[in-house]
């Protein structure tokens, strides 16, 4: 039997499996995120690999619900007897597990968003790297809360199920203390966002550290409750 966090976990990846534009792409993004072979999964639900690799790549037509909820249980087995990890590592991340003085918001992407386009939606101006790129979900943070509150360990919360993702800070007053925050970090995102400040207020060592960490940051003068309505807005 399922625990709760199992069960709500599980109800978590199917309906995004299901509703995916490309169920497929979707359902390897949980079995990469839960670090599990194909033919791990395939002998687990006594299928060949190559039907995994078929969904995956969309040569097979999408798996129906039933399908979808065995792929699912058995994934989440799978971790369960190595210990859970994923696991609990990605349940802290559901509706309930967050602390809304830090997080005002987090939010997943089935299938890949340009950062041209997220950057566009929040009115945000490029201060280094490229919008090249693309994303798979965005965390919208309040800064000084998540670098007093936070320890290294569970600032990694902030990442969802993917550091390919646009960390937004709000409330900062120079980009600073984020960046550096990051960089002493094992995880780093594809974007930072500096909310709230003009790129001539933005510290000098901001665009130095993110050419370090590889990671283009933004800044927008949006303020956040318009910018988390823009982006649920979005039929991303």
């Amino acid at each position: 039997m399922k625990s709760p966090l199992q069960q709500q976990l599980a109800e978590k990846m199917a309906g995004e499996i299901t509703l995916a534009d490309s169920p497929g792409f979707a359902l390897k993004k949980w079995r990469v995120l839960f670090e599990i072979p194909q033919g791990v999964l395939a002998e687990r639900l006594g299928v060949s690999p190559s039907v995994i690799s078929d969904y995956e790549s969309g040569r097979r037509k999408s798996p129906g619900t039933a399908v979808v909820g065995k792929i699912v249980d058995a994934i989440l087995s799978i971790d369960e007897e190595k210990g859970g990890a994923f696991a609990k590592k990605f349940g802290t991340m559901l509706p309930g597990q967050l602390d809304a003085g830090v997080i005002f918001d987090i939010h997943e992407y089935a299938n890949p968003v340009p950062l041209a386009d997220f950057a566009k939606v929040i009115d945000a101006q490029v201060l280094h790297g490229s919008l090249d790129q693309q994303i798979y979900g965005y965390t919208v943070i309040h800064s000084l809360n998540s670098i007093l509150q936070l320890t290294s360990n569970e600032f990694s919360r902030l990442y969802g199920w993917s550091t390919e993702r646009a960390l937004v800070f709000v409330e900062v007053s120079n980009g600073k203390s984020p960046m550096v925050a990051i960089r002493v970090t094992p995880f780093k995102p594809r974007c930072v966002v500096l909310q709230g400040i003009a790129p001539d207020q933005v510290h000098p060592l901001v665009p130095m550290l993110a050419e370090k960490d590889r990671i283009t940051v933004l800044s927008t003068r949006m303020e956040v409750e318009p910018i988390v309505k823009a982006l649920r807005s979005e039929p991303w």
